[in-house]
């Protein structure tokens, strides 16, 4: 059975509406990494998103749509960035992916108020971007946040043709009020984190949750084919939930509700100027990222940050959720020096 294919917002792009996240394959050798992108080209998904920051994925896609390029909607990403430096990610972006045009280029990452306005500004990245588009060298224009806030407003400047976001019944904020905006500016939505980054291991509750909104195209990161073979059975499934798994659905907001960062930054400014989300989303980032980035200079600096918290309680206070910020801060870094030990221990093997 052929996958369900969506309108992506006024991009007018006709993708599956089950895609595929390139940061765990990352984590897998070539020849492993090339296996899982052509299992999900069997399957039918034309929707592959990736980034300049995720090392290897751009070559490793590039290498498994060769010859079938037509066939699939290609989206990556830069960090919003000067204009020189965009043009330049985005020249080495067209060759990893041995392409000469990319259908979805996404800045990434834009979550604060001020990365935004600088996007936007006369000389900031989206000049960069416009200028791609015209060249040819890009189609769509897309942007990528975990702000609320942030992504509302991006999309109430109708310069953006798509939103990736952060979407899963544990973090359902987008539902009621980001969805409705990007219809109404018809901005194609991309739900990124299904499984609440890695957090949630059922995937029949956290696909049949996403399927409710027919709208969106949903990007799992997949690192084995064992997962993308189960998640397409899934979505061949259709929404329908039953009453098991509504339950299940149930028990697993309760038990991670009180410990589950939802990455809204409402905890922020922080006087220490600890990157609070990051600390308290370090695991779902283990899960996904190869260990040698993630103890090298992806993580350990804001782990660092996190040991000299003050323990002021100022972020507890702000967070809409009323998670103990303090206590998960310290047990967090306690649960990153004892993985980080693990992994010395073993590399000397």
């Amino acid at each position: 059975m052929l996958l369900k294919k969506i309108r992506l917002g006024k991009t007018n792009l006709q993708v599956t509406q089950l895609g595929f996240g390139s940061i765990p394959i990352q984590r897998r050798t070539e020849e492993e990494a090339l296996a899982v992108v052509r299992r999900c080209l069997e399957l039918g998904i034309t929707f592959l998103d990736t980034a300049f920051g995720y090392t290897t994925s751009e070559e490793r896609i590039g290498k498994a749509v060769a010859g079938g390029r037509n066939k699939v909607v290609i989206a990556t990403k830069t960090p919003p960035a000067a204009p020189e430096i965009v043009e330049k990610n985005l020249q080495t972006s067209l060759k990893r992916l041995n392409t000469d045009y990319i259908d979805l280029y996404q800045l990434h990452g834009v979550s604060s108020m001020d990365t935004l306005e600088k996007v936007l500004a006369p000389d900031g990245a989206l000049t960069a971007l416009k200028k791609a588009r015209k060249d040819g060298l890009i189609k769509h224009i897309g942007i990528s946040s975990h702000q609320l806030d942030v992504a509302k407003k991006a999309v109430e400047t109708d310069q953006f043709e798509t939103l990736m976001f952060p979407f899963n019944f544990m973090a359902s904020e987008a539902a009621e009020v980001l969805l409705p905006l990007c219809r109404r500016h018809d901005v194609g939505f991309i739900a990124m984190k299904p499984l609440a980054g890695g957090m949630v291991d059922d995937a029949v509750v956290c696909f049949k949750y996403l399927l409710q909104f027919p709208d969106i195209a949903i990007i799992p990161g997949i690192e084995r084919i064992a997962e993308i073979d189960e998640i397409y059975k899934i979505v061949q499934e259709g929404p329908q939930m039953s009453r098991e798994t509504q339950r299940e659905m149930d028990r697993i907001k309760n038990e991670l509700g009180a410990s589950f960062c939802h990455r809204c930054d409402y905890c922020q400014p922080c006087e220490s100027h600890i990157p609070i989300s990051m600390v308290l989303g370090s695991a779902s980032l283990y899960k996904r990222l190869p260990p040698e980035r993630f103890f090298g200079d992806m993580v350990a600096p804001a782990m660092k940050q996190a040991v000299d918290c003050r323990q002021c309680g100022d972020c507890e206070s702000r967070c809409p959720y009323h998670l103990p910020i303090r206590q998960m801060l310290s047990e967090q870094v306690k649960w990153f020096e004892a993985e980080k030990k693990k992994y010395q221990e073993n590399c000397k093997f």
